[in-house]
């Protein structure tokens, strides 16, 4: 297939960016969308240009680093990270717009490449439970329901992408912190901590500077996971009574 990619290009935070135009050619259906943007970063480096600088570690939908905004959706046009997004789904001739996440919260560093550091330090606010140092524990010796432990794994798919966040009009990160809150909070093991760390977290999620949540459902529909919105309501029922006792 041959393509013209319109991608954005920023040397770094404090610069202005632009959109730039680009054609590939010879790409093959099967490529997944980062090897086709390796692709072109060869031929840009060919010429001594400056190859697009975007973010990638596993390339197997598992770490959540890459993340894009193509031709206005988070991840493409597919429900799957970036890495795993072919060019199948694209069709020869296509024009493609390629963004990074659009977040207050997520200041681009370069290209497509952007600070997703927020979502540490939420997850640094309260994302851990307490536990004894030594041995590991009996594995029996905490019983966990079936419905608790389905629900903390659905929960714990959340790979922090951030697809949430960009596919967001508001730019809220909800989904993304409900997941990291619920799936600890459903389980014994973290319910010492069980109000401390739904206030500390949304608190610190507050302060990073994401948007309030209106339940658009965007985050929802963008999620690779699939983390389902009845996350962010089961949040606001734990941050609530929380709150109640503060």
């Amino acid at each position: 297939m041959n393509l013209t990619l319109r991608i954005w290009r920023q040397p770094d935070a404090s610069a202005d960016g632009e959109m730039r135009t680009y054609e590939v050619a010879d790409i093959s259906p099967d490529m997944s969308f980062l090897e086709m943007l390796d692709t072109l970063n060869e031929t840009l480096i060919e010429r001594g240009e400056e190859p697009v600088a975007f973010d990638h570690d596993c390339r197997e939908g598992i770490c959540g680093a890459c993340g894009m905004v193509i031709n206005g959706q988070a991840h493409g046009p597919e429900r799957t990270t970036t890495c795993q997004l072919h060019m199948r789904h694209f069709a020869d001739g296509d024009t493609i717009d390629i963004e990074p996440w659009r977040a207050a919260a997520f200041p681009v560093v370069r290209d497509l490449v952007v600070d997703r550091s927020a979502f540490d330090r939420v997850i640094g606010a309260g994302g851990y439970i307490t536990a004894p140092t030594g041995a590991a524990p009996e594995a029996h010796a905490t019983p966990v329901p079936k419905p608790a432990a389905d629900a903390a794994f659905t929960h714990a798919e959340c790979i922090g992408c951030g697809a949430c966040v960009a596919a967001c009009p508001n730019g809220s990160a909800m989904l993304f912190t409900s997941a990291k809150v619920n799936h600890l909070n459903v389980l014994p093991q973290g319910a010492p901590e069980r109000e401390s760390r739904v206030l500390g977290m949304v608190d610190q999620m507050d302060a990073e500077g994401f948007g309030g949540c209106t339940l658009t459902g965007e985050c929802a529909t963008a999620c690779p996971k699939g983390i389902p919105m009845p996350s962010i309501a089961a949040m606001n029922r734990e941050y609530l009574r929380a709150a109640a006792k503060r």
